[in-house]
């Protein structure tokens, strides 16, 4: 094996599904595009990493709600743009083309194109490493849509599409969840 440079580790392993994250600052919805989300536990406990680099951090910490939107390759431009642009100066709705749609039980908005949408609450802000524990509260995925390749980051602008499913539930049924 080679040595990696360490800067480079991430690499290997920020390969969950990028998200586009909601929020409502009680004038306007907001979203942002983030890589680097982690499921806690098989209850809907999630947590994302942002901070006060994004607009939609001081809405998603005054407000203390958001929607995590799962978008598929079909909508990778419009994912990387939303992502290299600011809600401070853009609606982000209106220039990507997305449709914003109410949500169950909170404020900020489902976003109608993407695969699917949980609703959320803050749980907890652990600061030093801006991780932001989300508890989901509702969730809503589109059946009808075709396109079901979510896109995962490699960190460094390249991204993984999902591929072929390859199914072991029977192995692992004693450890899932009943229901999953």
């Amino acid at each position: 094996m080679r040595e990696l440079e360490l800067g480079k580790a991430f690499t290997l392993m920020e390969s969950g599904p990028v998200v586009l994250v909601t929020t409502h600052d009680g004038q306007k919805g907001n979203i942002m595009t983030l890589s680097w989300t982690m499921v806690l536990d098989f209850t809907p406990v999630f947590a994302i990493t942002t901070g006060g680099w994004n607009y939609s951090y001081a809405a998603l910490r005054e407000r203390g709600e958001c929607v995590i939107a799962v978008p598929t390759v079909d909508l990778l431009d419009q994912v990387v743009g939303i992502g290299t642009c600011s809600g401070a100066d853009t609606d982000k709705f209106s220039r990507f083309g997305l449709t914003p749609l109410p949500a169950r039980v909170v404020r900020p908005p489902l976003i109608q194109e993407c695969l699917a949408n949980i609703e959320c609450r803050v749980v907890e802000i652990v600061t030093p490493y801006n991780i932001v524990v989300l508890q989901g509260v509702a969730a809503h995925i589109d059946d009808t849509r075709r396109e079901r390749r979510m896109v995962h980051a490699v960190g460094d602008g390249r991204f993984i599409v999902d591929g072929r499913r390859i199914d072991r539930r029977a192995m692992m049924a004693a450890r899932l969840p009943p229901g999953v």
